[in-house]
């Protein structure tokens, strides 16, 4: 491979990991860092607009952000591991330290913001490390087998034997009530030990309501698989590939929608929509992350798009640190002990002040690539992974 396709490859790589940054950010904001709280008194068209931006957003980036990000996780896992297979090391030992320092990352993120991602991949990330060694056809099924959401469809079939049982609500809705007693507080101290305590249970229950755990794995999986096939650098076989990909994710994706969009009145047993609507919406959120992958990878290898999509590859090198940062200053912004803006912005005003946001962090990034070669955390990260090694 030439030193031009490697630097495309990582340029597109971290332009998307940036892409998905932001659009995280985005979402954040529009929730208010999930205080769900519609202001009083907004002019009528300002409300129009903020359902029409929550729509939007949320149809374009609820759960498939956040995928983007273990499918990049999981090429950077398999960048590292046969980096370091070639010069004779195996990484399986370093890399499982390598994720208790994203776990410690991932509780100080949380202190600000308890819907943290970071704890979530440092768990479902020693998962890989047994997998590594398996070829392309084992890591395929298995990825395959994570994506069906087997745990949930053995709830659908225990629900098709009994349709009228009744159903608990979800345990996260109890610990996600309490929610309020702590973020909307003045007092800091309070936030982060709610964030610690009632916030982490609240995000555990949640995904593993929700299949994430299982959707994270798979996703990790599938990045694996693209970096053996190195499937993100420039190539005319790879650009057929994601012309491919990109036709097929769409067609499956719109049936799906559709389905999503009728559950309630195809099926009436309350037990069996619920086991559908988590298998499809994990089946929904995956075709389209993929249609989104696509669609960036195709355009940023065109020299129209490329120079417009590049800025997002400077906010990609840092992503750790401005994943953590945003956690800060949307607390900041919106919590009680901070300015308390949840009180007074809807979706479009949260809609600018993450585009804000997003512009400043990435001024920042575009600074701090030129004076180092790693983010804050991403040094700290480096050189903690790193301790004991030659």
């Amino acid at each position: 491979m030439n030193a031009p396709v490697i630097k495309n490859r990582l340029h597109v790589v971290d332009a998307l990991r940036g892409f998905a940054l932001v659009s995280i950010m985005l979402l954040h904001n529009i929730e208010h860092f999930d205080i769900y709280f519609s202001p009083a008194n907004l002019p009528a068209w300002m409300v129009s607009t903020d359902k029409i931006i929550w729509d939007s957003l949320f149809f374009l980036f609820g759960g498939k952000s956040y995928a983007i990000f273990a499918l990049l996780f999981g090429l950077t896992f398999f960048i590292q591991t046969d980096n370091q297979n070639k010069r004779g090391n195996d990484f399986r030992a370093r890399f499982a330290w390598r994720l208790v320092l994203l776990f410690i990352f991932g509780i100080i993120n949380s202190a600000f913001y308890q819907g943290d991602i970071l704890t979530l991949y440092a768990f479902v990330g020693l998962f890989l490390i047994p997998l590594v060694k398996l070829n392309n056809r084992w890591v395929f099924a298995i990825a395959l087998l994570l994506f069906i959401q087997p745990y949930e469809l053995f709830n659908l079939f225990k629900a098709i034997q009994n349709p009228d049982i009744k159903l608990a609500n979800p345990i996260s809705w109890t610990y996600f009530g309490k929610m309020n007693e702590y973020v909307k507080s003045d007092s800091f101290s309070n936030t982060v030990y709610g964030n610690l305590t009632n916030g982490k249970m609240a995000v555990i229950n949640w995904s593993w309501e929700n299949g994430r755990f299982f959707h994270i794995l798979s996703t990790f999986l599938f990045g694996m698989l693209a970096g053996r096939m190195n499937l993100f650098s420039q190539s005319d076989k790879n650009t057929k590939f994601w012309t491919r990909t990109f036709i097929i994710s769409i067609v499956l994706f719109i049936p799906l929608f559709i389905l999503q969009k009728h559950l309630s009145g195809l099926i009436s047993s309350e037990a069996i929509r619920r086991s559908v609507k988590t298998i499809e919406a994990s089946w929904s959120n995956l075709s389209f992350m993929i249609f989104l992958v696509s669609g960036f990878v195709l355009l940023f290898n065109t020299n129209a798009f490329q120079n417009i999509l590049k800025p997002f590859s400077a906010i990609g090198k840092m992503s750790l640190s401005n994943y953590v940062f945003q956690s800060i200053l949307g607390a900041s912004i919106y919590y009680g002990f901070g300015l308390g803006m949840y009180q007074y912005t809807g979706a479009t005003y949260g809609l600018l002040i993450g585009i804000s946001l997003a512009l400043i962090l990435g001024l920042f990034c575009f600074w701090w690539n030129k004076k180092h070669t790693h983010g804050p955390l991403e040094a700290i990260w480096h050189k903690a992974t790193w301790l004991g090694a030659k």
